[in-house]
């Protein structure tokens, strides 16, 4: 006789929650405590191309504001294609940024538009008036972390959102200097070196914010998906960035990146990869990173 498949009720309890999701609507969710952030804290701007990937890739963001007390801004570079859906898309960007503490700039009204590959290469005027506005952003918040895609991220607004963002920098004064942090969602980074652990609770508010994004999640029940997410993260996080053939971290959830540095019109990769988990004291991140 056969005996049962002993990893069948896991399987299972994987589809039971897919397919049974909390019944509550986002406005009815309590947020999390409020962060006091001091007034002279460093600024963290997170580039987001749409409105949820602040909340998809928002992992290590919201561990800086929770344990640093950094001041987290999330970028709204554009808010989507649909100009119908544009201003419902805002509606649902400031719920979700509210809910996680994060502060929310916009670019212009509707966002931005055609922040792709193409724009740039042919169409240079309506480019330059991007680089422009994202430039302003710079210039008046100074960051000291700038998160935004990787240049392969599938998406054609997220690899030209990556684009938006450098070339914005490099017109930057010689001075201007800050820790960049490359993300990943559509299209998986070959060469990240930085994972970084998320609780148990910390997914459950981030998957609680992406929930308020409401029509994009009717669509692709994104904010269920993304515990998945962050599991498989760990399997590719402790080779691709603790090293090929190394066992894999004790951990549930993880977030990958790609750590380097703006210094002075000069682009530094960072290395070797680091794994930091919930216990670690993410400021040695920043002082200690070589």
């Amino acid at each position: 006789m056969t005996s049962a498949n002993p990893y069948a009720a896991i399987a299972s309890e994987y589809v039971r929650l897919l397919r049974s999701p909390p019944d509550v609507s986002p406005d009815q969710l309590s947020p999390p405590t409020a962060v006091e952030i001091p007034p002279n804290a460093p600024t963290v701007l997170l580039f987001s191309p749409h409105p949820d990937d602040e909340c998809l890739v928002g992992a290590l963001p919201l561990r800086l504001m929770r344990e640093l007390k950094l001041n987290v801004l999330n970028v709204a570079v554009t808010l989507g294609s649909r100009k119908d859906r544009q201003q419902e898309r805002w509606e649902e960007l400031q719920r979700a940024c509210n809910y996680l503490g994060f502060g929310l700039i916009p670019t212009q009204e509707n966002g931005l538009e055609r922040v792709n590959l193409a724009t740039r290469e042919g169409e240079p005027e309506v480019w330059a008036q991007s680089v422009s506005v994202i430039r302003k952003i710079l210039q008046q918040h100074q960051p000291k972390i700038i998160f935004f895609p990787h240049d392969r991220d599938w998406n054609r607004t997220h690899i030209g959102t990556h684009y938006l963002v450098m070339d914005a920098i490099a017109t930057m004064e010689a001075r201007f200097s800050c820790w960049l942090l490359e993300t990943e969602y559509w299209g998986a980074m070959d060469n990240p070196n930085l994972a970084i652990e998320s609780s148990a609770a910390e997914i459950a508010d981030l998957m609680a914010a992406t929930s308020f994004h409401v029509g994009e999640v009717q669509r692709n029940p994104y904010h269920l998906r993304l515990p998945g997410w962050a599991i498989d993260n760990v399997r590719r996080g402790s080779e691709l960035v603790g090293g090929q053939g190394e066992t894999a971290p004790n951990l549930s959830f993880a977030t990958l990146y790609r750590l380097s540095r703006w210094r002075g019109e000069r682009w530094e990769f960072r290395g070797p990869g680091r794994i930091v988990t919930c216990e670690d004291d993410l400021q040695n991140l920043f002082s200690t990173a070589h």
